[in-house]
């Protein structure tokens, strides 16, 4: 069988899946199915939403399936109909064997990391937020456990010291197709050969992990040093984004305050962490070991903005103070 006659079902979800799932429909690959979340509610609105990968292959044509429950019988049964010779998994979430085990050429995923490096759910945010100078993206086989298949390939991407999450992940996800594309040709091929993640572990304190990333892992702490907390702002931005709050000494108002970039700011003798500094088009906030000029912010109820915009409507800027925890 040539690698074009196979019959391929694709699961993702977010934008970061439909470069994957372009790269083999522009390239000629039989998607016989495409699974993907269900619609959500999003918006003020709270109108239903479709996934990105389900706008892409409804505008291609390819036959979709949303189910809420992936061990469904009906969903089950519908997906064994495709008889699929193989399954690819991006961005999408964590399957039961009986779905996984379900194609003869099997099942592989595409993450976004070095494996064993970084398995979870965010891995391109905890890479930069803890300063690494280098990533990747991996295929791997998937089996029982999350994120510890064998591995197909992987593909080492550098991050710069200016990239943002954002950055990172546009890059990333054409790397991740043009993998995927090789990694369907070895296993029709029959050519693959693996490696276990287990041969690749020193001890377990070398394995850094990449969790879901809630609400208060944003928060900043300004107690830490620049370079960290400008870290967590570029792992973080554009989203879910770095946050802090700002708080009115005579008033009782408190505003959030969402900031997408900042660059380390060694002109001034270092302050007490949290102290707000502003002069003519700057904005700057305190560090344990220094400042870092804000570049990029958004307060509540107003636009994202340069900085410099903000402070021509924030003129009583330096009356305000970061509140601390």
């Amino acid at each position: 069988m040539q690698p074009k006659e196979i019959r391929i079902v694709f699961m993702g979800t977010p934008e970061f899946a439909v470069e994957s799932l372009k790269a083999l429909v522009d390239n000629g690959y039989q998607i016989v199915g495409v699974i993907t979340s269900p619609d959500k509610p999003a918006g003020r609105g709270r109108q239903l939403t479709e996934s990105a990968v389900k706008k892409y292959a409804v505008e291609k044509g390819l036959k979709v399936l949303q189910p809420e429950k992936l061990k469904n019988h009906e969903f089950l049964v519908e997906l064994e109909s495709l008889k699929a010779d193989l399954q690819i998994v991006v961005a999408f979430r964590m399957l039961p064997e009986v779905v996984w085990n379900m194609p003869p050429l099997g099942t592989f995923n595409l993450h976004a990391s070095l494996l064993p490096q970084y398995r979870g759910a965010a891995p391109l945010n905890w890479a930069i937020i803890n300063g690494e100078k280098e990533t990747g993206v991996t295929t791997f086989l998937l089996d029982q456990e999350i994120d510890t298949g064998r591995i197909i390939f992987q593909e080492r991407i550098a991050i710069d010291e200016n990239d943002s999450v954002g950055d990172l992940h546009d890059r990333m996800m054409i790397v991740g197709a043009n993998l995927v594309l090789k990694t369907v040709n070895v296993l029709v091929e029959g050519k693959v050969e693996t490696v276990d993640q287990t041969a690749l572990i020193n001890t377990p304190e070398t394995i850094k992990h990449a969790p879901k990333i809630f609400k208060d892992d944003c928060r900043i702490d300004w107690n830490r040093d620049t370079e960290s907390v400008r870290n967590l702002i570029r792992g973080l931005s554009p989203y879910p984004t770095a946050w802090t709050e700002l708080i009115h000494p005579d008033k009782v108002e408190i505003l959030t305050a969402k900031i997408y970039a900042a660059t380390i700011d060694n002109l001034y003798k270092p302050q007490a962490p949290g102290t707000l500094r502003s002069e003519g088009k700057t904005l700057m906030v305190a560090c344990n070991d220094g400042w870092l000029s804000i570049t990029d912010i958004q307060l509540s109820g107003k636009k994202r903005m340069k900085t410099d915009e903000l402070l021509r409507g924030f003129h009583h800027v330096n009356e305000w103070a970061i509140k601390i925890e």
